[in-house]
Parts: structure tokens; C-alpha cells; sequence
């Protein structure tokens, strides 16, 4: 039976979800309280250049999204740089994977990684091989640090790390391993490619956002922009939204924005909604013209004064040249030491990261972002919402219960799934 649901909330959830649910044959109205689509995973426009609300990317086992893209008329390989997994740092060392099947990609990838001496490769294979022969499985009061005490510090330090606090947006001293072993599985082992890193080559609109909305505009479904949801009621058959009548209501907003309009209605719900932690990020622009990096990724050792755990070289993406993105993830401490002296250290950081030639001319600023609510913090035991809320109420978001952590798959997952349980 078509039904008329609101889908509140334009970023990818939503979108996935207003996707999925005209697909099911039902009406939609989409509200988004921004001027624009996409939600945390967008494009902003100024001093003359388009750059990204975040340094988002993706790996080759988001199946859903990229079949979304497909279906919305995008082409992975037009808009997105794949390249196997590389955790690479500018001294040379670090993990590289080779392309093949996946386990035979790991144990070359890890018998080449030089930078590590054979016993700590070896310590590495020995307890993948553990993981593997549990399920990928383990306690789940467990945090990432517990699960891989064994391994040398170096291996933890180079590699569980940057892997931890990337996937996860927590350190590994407080990232739920029982979720870390899960991305594990699906990245590394669940079939070719999976492991793959996928760049954006344009910004983060032209993945999704602006497709799904000349996608949505073609199939007639009203998008009203810059439309704060402002009370949610139950009535006969349906609900009422700011009065407006409707059969279902899909709630793909924020989790604190999911828990203000449900918490007349499933007061459980939404306290457990509300009662997220979350953890920031940090993406700083740059600008060195002339300024080439060895890989269009590259990974950076992090420490008191050095903030970043990654530098992108947008040039090399196919963005503007001489244009890169430090990411800060677990950016909690560096927001409280404040914007300005978390710019400066990266600065520092990132100059003296590279060997002297690599920066022709002193790197500057463009942007600095703090997303401060970028991500729930995954941690052993968390209780999740899940995505039924009442019969014909449903969210939809990174945060809902799920396998994975707050990534745009779990979004577009989530958007899809919440869609199905209102059709």
C-alpha cells in the first residue's frame, strides 16, 4: 500500500531512505533544516574554491552506497580514486596492500611492510589468524587496546591505531574491538577490493547529494530546504507534523534533533538517543603551491604537539593543486586546546613530517573545520536506538543499531533499512 511518509533530514541517511522509499511506490516529502543536502558529508563553497565539510572517503566494501550512487546515475570510477589500501607515512614505511584475494593480499602486504622487523610481522599474521579462526569475534566489553596487547608496539602504533581511530573515531584505548573486528572482516577479508581505498575526486556533493535531489525532483518528491521539524504528533492512521498529516514519518536527523521530536512519543527511545557521546573531528586545508606528496593519502604519526593522523593531496585527486587536508580524528583534547593551536601544530607537524624539498614555499591555512559532533563514540557495550521507534515512526542514521560504526555506509544502511520497515 503507497503511503505519504516524511523523511526528516537531508543527509545521507535521509537521502538513502527517500531513495529507497519512493522505490517502494510511497510519496515523500523530504525536510532538511540546512539550505543544502548532504548532512556532515557535503561541499562548501568560498575563498574561491570548493572544499568538503570533512575529508571523507570510502573502501571498496561500502556495497550499499555505491550501489546507491549506480542507481542515482553515478559512476564510482568517474568520481572516486580507487586505490588498494596504503598506510603509508613520508619516512617509507608502513602497510601496502597488493591487489588479489584478500587473505593472500594481507600476508604479502604484511611480509613486505620493511618497516617492521620479521617478529613483529610475524606477531601481526599470527594474531589476524586468531581473529579469523574466532569469527572475527570477540568479548564485547573488550576495547581495541585489549584485543591487541600482544601485538609490538610498533605494529600498534603504526597500524591498529590510525586503523582504529580512521574506522572507528575512538582510540584504540576506548574503540569497541568487537565493532573494529567486525570493519576488519569486511574490509580486509570479505572478498577482492573490499580493502580498497576510494578517493573523491570532486567534492562530496557530486557523490550523492546532488544527485539524489535531481533524482528525488524527477520522481516528485517535495524537498523543503532550510525546514526545521517542529513537533511531531500522533493521530488516527498516521502522525501530524508541524499539522501536516502523514501516513509514516521517517526520522533521519541527528540523534539529539531523532530524540527531541520522538520524546513525546517513546520517551525510552529517546533518552537512549539523546544519551550519545560523540568525539570530533578536525579537517584543516592548506594550500603550498607547487607541493606534491609521494600518494594522494598519506598517514602521519600523531603525538603531543602533532595533531593529524592523515594528509590528503587533493591535487593528486583530481582537486585543486597545491591544495591538501590533515585530518584530526578523536579530536576531543584539540578542541578544547582550541582551533588556532591545533592549526599551528599541524602546520608544524606536517612540515617536518616530509623530507626538505617537499614544500617549496612555507604551507598556509585555508580552513580550518571542527565538526564537534562528528561521530558517536564507539565504545565496548554501547546501547544503540534501534530503528523501529513506533508503528509508523522509524529513524535512520549512523547512530542507529547496527554492525558498523558512524560511516557513510552504516548512514546509507541505516536509510535504507528504516525505509523498509515503514513500507
Amino acid at each position: 500500500m503507497a503511503h505519504h511518509i516524511a523523511v526528516v533530514g537531508g543527509g545521507w541517511a535521509g537521502l538513502a531512505a527517500a531513495v529507497r522509499a519512493v522505490g517502494l511506490g510511497h510519496r515523500v516529502t523530504l525536510y532538511e533544516m540546512a539550505p543544502q543536502l548532504g548532512g556532515r558529508a557535503r561541499s562548501l563553497a568560498g575563498d574561491g574554491i570548493t572544499l568538503d565539510n570533512g575529508q571523507h572517503i570510502l573502501i571498496g566494501a561500502y556495497t550499499e552506497t555505491l550501489a546507491l550512487m549506480r542507481m542515482l546515475g553515478v559512476d564510482p570510477a568517474q568520481v572516486l580514486l580507487r586505490a588498494p589500501l596504503a598506510l603509508r607515512y613520508p619516512d617509507g614505511s608502513g602497510l601496502a596492500l597488493p591487489g588479489g584475494p584478500p587473505m593472500i593480499s594481507f600476508l604479502r602486504g604484511v611480509a613486505a611492510c620493511g618497516g617492521w622487523p620479521w617478529p613483529a610481522r610475524l606477531a601481526l599474521l599470527r594474531e589476524a589468524a586468531r581473529w579469523a579462526a574466532r569469527g572475527f569475534r570477540c568479548d564485547a566489553a573488550w576495547t581495541v587496546g585489549r584485543l591487541c596487547a600482544r601485538l609490538p608496539a610498533a605494529v600498534r602504533q603504526d597500524l591498529i591505531e590510525p586503523l582504529c581511530v580512521a574506522a572507528l573515531n575512538t582510540p584504540a584505548a576506548e574503540a569497541s574491538a568487537s565493532v573494529f573486528l567486525r570493519v576488519l572482516r569486511d574490509a580486509l577479508f570479505s572478498g577482492p577490493g573490499s580493502a580498497d581505498l576510494l578517493l573523491p575526486r570532486h567534492g562530496l556533493d557530486a557523490l550523492l547529494p546532488e544527485p539524489a535531489a535531481r533524482w528525488l525532483a524527477l520522481n516528485h518528491v517535495e524537498v523543503r530546504l532550510g525546514r526545521r521539524a517542529g513537533a511531531l504528533q500522533a493521530r488516527p492512521g498516521g502522525w501530524r507534523l508541524d499539522g501536516e498529516a502523514f501516513d509514516a514519518v521517517l526520522l533521519a536527523c541527528s540523534a539529539a534533533e531523532a530524540a527531541r521530536l520522538a520524546a513525546p512519543i517513546a520517551p525510552d527511545w529517546s533518552t537512549q538517543a539523546a544519551a550519545l557521546d560523540y568525539e570530533p573531528i578536525i579537517t584543516l586545508y592548506l594550500r603550498c603551491p607547487g607541493a606534491r606528496l609521494p600518494l594522494p593519502m598519506m598517514a602521519l604519526r600523531e603525538g603531543p604537539d602533532a595533531p593529524a593522523q592523515f594528509v590528503f593531496d587533493l591535487g593528486a585527486i583530481g582537486g585543486a593543486a597545491g591544495v591538501f587536508a590533515l585530518v584530526v580524528s578523536g579530536a576531543r583534547d584539540w578542541v578544547r586546546a582550541g582551533l588556532d593551536a591545533t592549526g599551528r601544530a599541524a602546520l608544524a607537524q606536517v612540515v617536518a613530517a616530509f623530507p626538505a624539498g617537499t614544500w617549496p614555499t612555507a604551507p598556509t591555512l585555508l580552513r580550518v573545520l571542527a565538526e564537534k559532533r562528528a561521530t558517536f563514540r564507539c565504545t565496548p557495550g554501547l546501547r544503540r536506538p534501534p530503528a523501529a521507534i513506533a508503528p509508523g515512526l522509524a529513524a535512520a542514521g549512523d547512530y542507529i543499531q547496527g554492525p558498523y560504526p558512524a560511516t557513510l555506509e552504516g548512514a546509507v544502511r541505516s536509510g535504507r533499512q528504516a525505509a523498509d520497515l515503514l513500507g
